[in-house]
């Protein structure tokens, strides 16, 4: 294989790599979006948790002697039990009936959500960065020598596998399960849908602990993939996911997990051709270009009032 052609499949193997890190967090993004229609900022600390409980599990079974792959099992159901603890706190425990009021009491309520998490966990970890032993380190899912060499780790493999598996269970549960039509009810309008006899309530609170199971599933891939966390990593990953969504289409799941492929895309083909040192920047920058010539979002869908719903 030439080096042109090694190096661009490498780049078209990091796009994939670095979407199922997105994916997860946009789609959950876009679900509490859609029921809530209110920009919820602290997914991105969900996910951080949910990589020190990856962390915290994996180094355990390690040190106990188990193997690679049932430390990183056990990471990954440490994980997503401990975002979808933390999302049904948040909805009951926090947010509740409130989820109704003003869009920017919510943003507010999410913010101090966000710096309250990142605090906890900053005094728990005393500000240092959490590593475990790199998992699977000898083998490669692909290696393919030549003047430029193609590899992609086992590890890495396996998270993609993993974001595949949750993603299809996400996809199949919200159209065929009972809750996936009552949050499709809900997210048509709450009070139609409280009228109709759903428990919104319920609705509200599955919904989170889905949402942050997802957002787990991105921490347990930052943790074991990349196999470090700290407690600041929070806020970016909450930025992104947000900017993955609204570029996808604000309120569609569907436009949330396109968003973030395109993000990945447009992260990695930056670094590919241009220096590293002003990604982030660049990113956003045609993000928000993008959003200038079409502010509905690459898939997105205009959102009307329950007045005009009505009529």
């Amino acid at each position: 294989m030439s080096r042109d052609a090694g190096y661009w499949l490498q780049q078209f193997l990091n796009v994939i790599q670095l979407a199922s890190f997105y994916v997860p967090l946009a789609a959950a993004f876009a679900l509490i979006q859609g029921i809530t229609r209110r920009v919820f900022l602290s997914f991105g600390d969900l996910a951080m948790y949910a990589s020190f409980a990856a962390i915290y599990t994996c180094f355990a079974a390690l040190v106990r002697g188990d193997g690679d792959g049932l430390a990183a099992f056990y990471a990954l159901i440490m994980a997503v039990a401990c975002g979808a603890a933390i999302g049904a706190f948040i909805a009951r425990g926090i947010f509740g009936r409130n989820l109704v009021g003003t869009a920017q009491a919510f943003m507010i309520a999410s913010i101090g959500l966000s710096i309250a998490l990142q605090e906890v966990m900053r005094l728990q970890s005393l500000s240092r960065d959490v590593w475990v032993p790199p998992l699977f380190q000898d083998l490669a899912l692909i290696d393919i020598p030549g003047d430029f060499r193609v590899k992609l780790t086992f590890m890495t493999g396996i998270a993609i596998v993993v974001t595949l598996v949750a993603m299809l269970l996400f996809w199949a549960g919200l159209k065929l399960t009972r809750f996936g039509h009552n949050w499709q009810a809900c997210e048509q309008s709450i009070p139609l849908a409280r009228l109709c006899g759903v428990d919104t309530d319920r609705v509200v609170t599955m919904t989170f602990m889905v949402a942050s199971g997802l957002a787990a599933v991105s921490g347990w891939t930052s943790a074991v993939s990349y196999g470090g966390t700290n407690f600041s990593i929070g806020l970016m990953l909450g930025f992104k996911a947000m900017f993955a969504s609204v570029v996808g289409g604000f309120g569609s799941i569907r436009g949330a997990i396109t968003g973030a492929i395109a993000l990945a895309s447009i992260e990695v083909v930056w670094s590919a051709m241009f220096s590293t040192t002003y990604r982030d920047v660049a990113v956003f920058a045609i993000i928000i270009f993008i959003l200038l010539l079409r502010p509905e979002g690459i898939a997105g869908i205009g959102i009307r009032r329950e007045s005009e719903e009505l009529r």
